[in-house]
């Protein structure tokens, strides 16, 4: 499994692998170390069971999570905040375009991770490199 913090823009800033059966909310503890003060962490509904806030106000960040529906004191939520999370959905349907990855060819974990990390190298050039 593929984890990924991006920035703004939705540019990967660090990936990471993960077994395919391993819990969203324990390999993200070791990813926080890109956040800084003032930052925000959007993050999916895996994270919600386990809110990383407590590990957040270490590094002077907070986390936008969607509290479950079902809940009866739901913590507010900043739908400003929240309709951003779209970006790193993004960046991931931008890394499904490369084959490879996609379809998982490469079974050995480290070059798996080498063609995710050229794929993310690709897509931050496309950005940055005009083609005309």
């Amino acid at each position: 499994m593929i984890h990924a913090v991006t920035d703004a823009k939705g540019l990967p800033i660090t990936l990471k692998l993960t077994a395919g059966q391993a819990h969203d909310g324990r390999s993200v503890d070791d990813m926080f170390g890109t956040l800084g003060p003032g930052q925000t962490l959007l993050a999916d509904a895996s994270l919600r069971q386990q809110p990383p806030a407590r590990h957040l106000a270490d590094f002077g960040a907070r986390a936008v999570i969607r509290p479950i529906p079902r809940r009866t004191d739901p913590p507010p939520l900043d739908r400003e905040d929240y309709r951003r999370q779209n970006r790193i959905e993004r960046f991931f349907s931008k890394l499904k375009h490369y084959r490879a990855i996609g379809t998982r060819y490469e079974k050995h974990d480290a070059n798996f991770l080498a063609l995710v990390k050229l794929a993310a190298t690709r897509i931050w050039v496309r950005v940055y490199v005009s083609v005309s």
